[in-house]
């Protein structure tokens, strides 16, 4: 989940403002550089991932119609 999608959710569902949950998820980076930085890697990685299984797919789809 990104940060802009855990603000969107805790505004949405516990009624945190967006500005509270921003602040405190800049907090948790300043304090938390490590792990915001491995959470990050992963996060782009699977995102890398999704996106080449559905260029595969594509590709595998165009093949299957022109058969």
């Amino acid at each position: 989940m990104s940060k802009e999608e855990c603000m969107e959710a805790l505004s949405k569902h516990a009624n945190i403002k967006p500005v509270i949950t921003s602040t405190v998820w800049d907090e948790l980076e300043k304090e938390n550089k490590e792990f915001f930085e491995a959470y990050l890697k992963g996060r782009d990685q699977r995102a890398t991932e999704i996106e080449k299984r559905q260029r595969i797919q594509k590709k595998l789809n165009t093949f299957s119609s022109t058969q």
